[in-house]
């Protein structure tokens, strides 16, 4: 059985996120208006989401339901 090769990240999860998102906004104000432009747009907020998601459930602050 093969085994899958790991290894650790050397930049957090949030910030290759932040990173991802400048760079497909950049991308995203290169076009002109269309749906090509909106979709790239629309990645760029899905990655802020889930970068402000990661710091809330890492947060020390987080409280388990109860």
């Amino acid at each position: 059985m093969l085994k899958r090769r790991r290894f650790k990240q050397s930049v957090p999860f949030t910030e290759r996120l932040a990173q991802w998102a400048r760079e497909v906004r950049q991308r995203a104000e290169a076009l002109p208006p269309g749906t090509e432009r909106d979709d790239l747009l629309a990645k760029a907020r899905q990655a802020d989401t889930a970068a402000h998601i990661d710091d809330w459930a890492n947060s020390p602050e987080l409280q388990p339901p109860t």
